[in-house]
């Protein structure tokens, strides 16, 4: 631990208001996956609610643990060499690593002159951390009910530690290197939906669809009903509720200069806060016009989420009514690519239409949209890569974010998903499919059938296997 002294300025009332805000985004990550487990836990097949929702889980505590270890020091490294640290990438995970000094001592005993809003960085490494695990949450929907547990486990790790925090530091934050030349991004648009659309879809191609999804399958028939599709909208509503928090912790409150997105664009809380909700709105409408079109309830659930995926990297430097005609293409586009993997014969229609549709329909817009407006750099950097808003939006620098995200979910699709596969089976056997995964893996009962508790008597016979399974 570094040597103790006593700083009062980095734990005065002004720097906890400041915490809070920070607390409170990162906590509603947590709500987030909680919704994004009941949406799936709607679709899914009787047989398999349980485990699906276990590995969800610990898919997302994998993640964020993974991120803890080194990741955060991975992303400091932008600030390091925006100051000119020695060795700025070593320092940082020294630093900032699991065990790093910089992690571990409290901020009151921190000089503020090395370390200036200490809580607010340590905060941000929980923060941070679970976004990991919520990326991991969204990437499962690719192989829901056919993914063993072990390999999906090992991608969590891989993405976690390596993925997502190169990508990261990349694309996200004021000083990475692709923000200070133009990129832009307000609640990771590149890092989360682009590459988990990328990442997904690769999954899904080598784990092939379900049993019954596209054709009737010799033992189980077609695929059925879901399991309850209430519980998705639930989920669904759940989740809408819990974004706006996340979204305001991507940015920085500075006494009497305002509101700034990650990126250091001037913003306002106001304007993204009622951004996020007419992209809601936007979307939800023309989400359940497409739904009615094509007599298919699914588009009417992703509309409010495409308005606001196409509005992640704009909420924080476009006005409410240009954000109001930027949500009419996220569901637009995200229906383009449902279509296209329903005729692949592709399985898997949540998060490979977002993120693939709506994502880089948003990741881009933005480029044209804001053509020009300031980002980039550091407060009181006036000259050089680093300067404060030093850089301006292009539509051919969000090309650049575009590319290197997919550049690197491919690269990491090859190792976590083709080059595991070589060592470690990733789909479940037919029989396990077949019999689902609870009964298979978990101490419970066959769905349809019952167990009778206690002793005495036989046990009556098995109640008749539902249509769903």
């Amino acid at each position: 631990m570094l040597a103790q002294s006593f700083f009062p300025e980095q734990v005065s009332t002004e720097t906890v208001v400041d915490n809070l805000i920070y607390i409170l985004a990162g906590t509603a990550v947590v709500l987030v996956v909680v919704a994004l487990i009941l949406i799936d836990l709607g679709v899914a097949k009787r047989r398999n609610v349980l485990d699906t929702a276990v590995q969800r889980l610990v898919g997302f505590m994998i993640g964020t643990l993974s991120y803890f270890i080194i990741g955060y020091g991975i992303w400091i490294w932008q600030f390091n060499s925006a100051f000119a640290v020695p060795n700025p990438l070593g320092e940082a995970i020294q630093g900032w690593w699991i065990g790093g000094d910089f992690t571990n001592t409290f901020a009151q005993n921190l000089d503020p002159a090395v370390a200036p809003l200490h809580n607010t960085f340590q905060i941000f490494i929980a923060f941070l951390a679970l976004y990991a695990g919520f990326i991991c949450v969204l990437i499962h929907f690719a192989g829901a009910e056919r993914l063993r547990a072990l390999p999906y486990y090992i991608m969590c790790f891989g993405i976690g530690a390596g993925a997502y925090p190169f990508l990261l530091y990349l694309t996200w934050g004021s000083v990475s290197p692709l923000t200070t030349r133009g990129v832009h991004d307000f609640v990771g648009i590149f890092v989360a939906y682009i590459f988990a659309g990328v990442f997904g879809l690769m999954l899904a191609r080598k784990l092939g669809p379900r049993a019954g999804m596209f054709e009737p399958h010799p033992v189980v028939g077609e695929r059925g009903a879901p399991y309850n599709l209430g519980l998705t909208v639930v989920g669904v509503g759940l989740l809408l509720f819990a974004i706006p928090f996340v979204v305001l912790g991507c940015g920085y409150w500075i006494p009497d200069l305002g509101y700034f997105g990650i990126s250091l664009s001037t913003s306002g809380i106001g304007v993204v806060y009622n951004n996020i909700f007419v992209a809601y709105a936007v979307g939800g409408v023309v989400g359940a016009l497409i739904a009615y079109r094509t007599k298919n309830v699914t588009h009417a659930l992703l509309g409010p989420l495409a308005g606001y995926i196409s509005g992640t990297a704009a909420f924080d430097v476009v006005s409410t009514w240009q954000m109001t005609l930027i949500a009419i293409g996220g569901p637009l586009f995200t229906w383009m690519v449902y279509d296209w993997l329903h005729r692949s014969r592709i399985d898997e229609t949540k998060v490979i239409p977002l993120g693939l549709g709506a994502g880089l329909y948003g990741a881009l817009v933005v480029g044209f949209v804001q053509w020009n407006e300031r980002t980039g750099g550091y407060f009181g950097i006036e000259e050089g890569t680093y300067a404060f808003q030093g850089s301006e939006i292009t539509p051919w620098w969000q090309l650049v974010g575009i590319g290197t995200t997919v550049g690197i979910a491919v690269l990491a699709g090859l190792i976590l998903i083709h080059g595991l596969d070589r060592i470690v089976r990733l789909r479940v056997s037919d029989d396990v499919e077949i019999k689902g995964l609870d009964p298979s893996y978990w101490n419970v009962p066959a769905a349809g059938t019952e167990s009778v508790v206690g002793g005495g008597g036989a046990s009556p016979p098995p109640v008749a296997a539902r249509p769903d399974g």
